[in-house]
């Protein structure tokens, strides 16, 4: 799965979370608008209630993307 797949996941089931990147709170679709397409085609794993990381190349989980946050 890649990281578009998944923000359109999110999107299409009004699913109430903001992904966090460390400085900025997002919207599924706030990211699917401003992302490159390159960063959008990146391996991706999206963990419930917790996090979306990267998948490196051997397949492993990388570096956290997005923290996810319960909406108020």
């Amino acid at each position: 799965m890649n990281l578009r797949e998944i923000l359109v996941k999110l999107k299409e089931e009004n699913t109430p979370i903001l992904l966090n990147d460390g400085e900025k709170d997002w919207e599924a679709q706030g990211l699917l608008e401003t992302l490159s397409g390159q960063v959008l085609k990146r391996d991706a794993y999206i963990q419930p209630g917790l996090y979306i990381a990267e998948i490196d190349n051997g397949g492993y989980l990388g570096r956290v993307l997005y923290k996810l946050k319960q909406k108020n």
